[in-house]
């Protein structure tokens, strides 16, 4: 046999052979337990000389995706989903939060559901994922909203109703701010993102700030204006050294559905047909400028590039950076 070096290694490979088969039937050498754990929900990477910290607030599971995903038959949806490998079915968003450390401050985007389990027990885990990544609240100096949807404004405040980053001043379009917590809302349909709304926003509204459309509101950090998804939704570029990617906020939801096909629309949007326009001008001008991308909802971690395809876009991930 080739390598083997001597009569020795021959008889010692043979003894091995036999006392294998010597084991009883459905033995095992090993018996571990199984250890239900899973790795701490953050991923850091370098940028510039920035540095940006992913947490997670946790999946979100949007089910039928008919239900949300609009304007295109149900069966050529499942299609779409079953030729990437996804579940036909159910679709499950992720909800992915860069924390960008400057150097001389520290900038949180968007917080997560927070305390409300209006799409189940998931999220909510945006204070648990920033300690796993050794990240403390009462750090944080900005906090950066895209809109003022339930699932991006629900972490500023805790259960007791207490501001959760103590230091941080925050961010958003007065559009969104005005539309979400108006008051004479809560008698519509939107009544449990307005109640979300002015349960987060009222009691840090001495420290809330608003952006203009293309302001350079901190440095680095650039808005622009996305509107259609809500009145005010803002994705931002993000500059550090010459180095630029765009949080992209919820300009698209999903990697394939909305990506495919950007005119689809989707059932959460303030005015879908606005979105979907500007879904189509803002990712082509990214695609085009081969910008970087983050994105709230897409998997884990979210980052990644655009480019056109056909009709639509395709996102590819950008390779994980596990060594540093």
């Amino acid at each position: 046999m080739p390598g083997l070096q001597s009569r020795r290694d021959a008889l010692s490979l043979g003894l091995g052979f036999a006392a294998a088969a010597a084991l009883p039937a459905g033995s095992a050498v090993a018996r571990a337990p199984k250890l239900n754990s899973q790795a701490p929900y953050f991923y850091r990477f370098g940028f510039g000389e920035a540095e940006v910290s992913v947490v997670s607030d946790g999946p979100l599971p949007l089910g039928d995706p008919s239900e949300s995903f609009l304007g295109v038959p149900k069966e050529e949806i499942r299609a779409m989903l079953s030729r990437n490998f996804l579940n036909p079915t159910a679709v499950t968003l992720e909800q992915n939060i860069p924390v960008v450390n400057f150097g001389d401050r520290l900038v949180l985007f968007d917080t997560g559901m927070g305390t409300s389990q209006a799409f189940g027990p998931t999220t909510g885990r945006l204070i648990k994922s920033l300690g796993e990544a050794g990240i403390r609240p009462g750090d944080i100096d900005a906090i950066c909203c895209s809109h003022a949807h339930i699932d991006h404004i629900g972490g500023i405040v805790g259960a007791d109703g207490k501001p959760l980053f103590p230091n941080a001043e925050v961010w958003l379009a007065q559009s969104d701010f005005d539309f979400w917590t108006d008051e004479g809302k809560l008698g519509s349909p939107a009544k449990a993102f307005v109640e979300h709304a002015r349960r987060n926003l009222l009691p840090v509204r001495d420290r809330i700030k608003f952006f203009r459309d293309g302001q350079e509101f901190l440095p680095g950090i650039q808005a622009i204006a996305a509107p259609g998804h809500t009145v005010g939704h803002t994705i931002f570029m993000i500059s550090s050294a010459g180095k630029q990617f765009c949080f992209m906020g919820d300009l698209t939801h999903h990697q394939i559905l909305l990506l495919e096909k950007p005119l689809m629309e989707f059932a959460y949007d303030s005015d879908p047909k606005q979105s979907a326009q500007t879904r189509v001008r803002l990712l082509t001008m990214l695609a085009e400028k081969q910008v970087p991308v983050m994105s709230y909802h897409f998997p884990w971690p979210g980052f990644g590039h655009l480019a056109k395809a056909g009709d639509g876009f395709r996102y590819f991930a950008e390779p994980m950076q596990m060594v540093r």
